[in-house]
């Protein structure tokens, strides 16, 4: 009789090995690997075969014809600006974020709306009751008489409910969540996972069903379960922002039909989330006007933003001293204290140096090196900088302020919103309203001071 082949899976990234391993090659994580029974490696060999049994012929590129994608409305407009202009039909779309930020309220809401316009909508949920979420129906003013609620975690089920009847949109609460009964794996398992996932985007793309997947995060903040799970679908976003606040952030970290720089900012209220209005208004205090505080202007996308650089040096009692950085790449504030101290001789050796970024945002670009380094000396000289002046430029290792792409939407951003005078490394090539000053160099910094 032969022997059983014993087979361990990675509940994380979905490796597999004939060997149990207390820490996993390939994503690093610990203790994840769990054995399987025969039945799960025989389903996993029957997903191998079909799938390369399925593989169609290749094609010349000159042959194939390009498909126009067909959008439509979320009657959001920050949810579709995200999307890259609306949701398509038969799309995949994966959404995450930590638990209370809103990803039920806001696809409710937008569940809500789209069954206004006439189409259907299933909003699966298994982790509440259908009865709980009429209660946020209710308090959102999302009832509408083509939204359908389907209180259900098999995916039989849910199948056979999509059979039944003609949907458009379909809203599935929590991935983790639902099982498939042809496995004997817990749900949330990689198994369960990637067998849902497959037989949700086989059903999207057969009935041309726009779907949203609401997925769970860890503590590092990365969906929760395999990695197969935002490789397999077409569009992954991810909502941002602290439970305590009113902003909340949408950002796509993929999308294969639309770019992902765009970012959606939204407004927490009693009703529900609303896309937020006049929002570059909101990551600034244009009333208190304290040292170590200085103004910059950023790009997400297509939208120019005023953000609010907060910086603290204050004397350090450790023979270390302590640089840290919210919302701010820490390693390039490191770069600019050195640049700092080896230019400016400004000895921050013995100084802690704390760097904080209103509002929530993550700045992502070079742009704002400057108003960092003019929010460090605002608060080393404790004097305070002008709330209508904004820093634009990047700082290389050399010394130079260097230009930023987009200046001219920046300007003209800040200059709706009674923005003064503009540190720059470059004079714009349009004519702006805000007074111009060129610096070019680090050192030129203490002279505009």
């Amino acid at each position: 009789m032969a022997k059983e082949k014993i087979m361990y899976e990675c509940q994380h990234c979905g490796m597999t090995t004939p060997k149990w391993m207390g820490k996993c090659t390939n994503c690093g994580a610990w203790d994840s690997f769990v054995e399987l029974n025969r039945q799960q490696q025989e389903f996993i060999k029957k997903t191998k075969k079909s799938a390369a049994a399925s593989r169609p012929k290749a094609l010349s590129i000159e042959e194939i014809d390009e498909e126009e994608v067909i959008r439509f409305s979320s009657l959001d407009q920050e949810l579709d600006n995200v999307l890259g202009g609306g949701i398509v039909p038969g799309s995949l779309t994966l959404i995450g974020g930590s638990p209370g930020v809103g990803k039920s309220t806001l696809l409710l809401k937008v569940a809500s709306n789209i069954s206004s316009t006439g189409k259907n909508v299933l909003y699966v949920t298994g982790e509440e009751s259908a009865g709980q979420i009429k209660l946020r129906a209710n308090r959102l003013g999302a009832n509408q008489k083509n939204l359908f609620l389907l209180s259900e975690i098999r995916l039989e089920q849910i199948t056979t409910e999509l059979e039944h009847k003609n949907y458009d949109f379909l809203i599935i609460d929590s991935i983790q969540t639902i099982y498939s009964e042809e496995i004997s794996s817990a749900p949330g398992s990689v198994t369960q996972v990637r067998q849902i996932t497959f037989e949700l985007m086989r059903i999207a793309k057969e009935k041309e069903l726009a779907t949203f997947i609401i997925g769970h995060i860890t503590k590092e903040g990365s969906i929760a379960g395999p990695r197969v799970l935002e490789h397999m679908v077409d569009t992954v976003l991810y909502f941002e922002g602290d439970s305590s606040q009113e902003l909340r952030i949408l950002r796509g970290f993929k999308n294969r039909f639309g770019p992902t720089s765009e970012i959606g900012v939204f407004e927490m209220r009693s009703e529900g989330l609303f896309s937020a209005t006049d929002i570059s208004s909101r990551f600034f205090n244009r009333d208190s006007n304290q040292p170590g505080s200085a103004l910059t202007v950023v790009m997400e996308g297509s939208r120019p933003l005023i953000l609010e650089v907060q910086a603290l040096v204050s004397e350090s009692h450790t023979p270390n001293a302590k640089r840290q950085a919210t919302g701010f790449d820490n390693n390039r504030l490191n770069m600019l204290l050195a640049l700092l101290e080896r230019k400016l001789q400004i000895p921050l050796s013995g100084y802690d140096v704390f760097i904080n970024i209103t509002g929530g945002i993550k700045i992502t670009e070079t742009s704002a090196d400057l108003a960092v380094l003019a929010a460090i000396l605002s608060s080393f000289r404790d004097r305070a900088i002008s709330k209508e002046t904004v820093f634009i430029g990047e700082v290389s290792l050399v010394g130079d302020v260097r230009e930023v792409y987009g200046l001219d939407i920046r300007l003209k951003e800040a200059a709706m919103q009674q923005i003064k005078k503009a540190i720059v490394a470059k004079k714009p090539l349009e004519k702006s309203r805000l007074k111009i000053y060129v610096v070019d160099e680090v050192t030129k910094l203490l002279e505009w001071y």
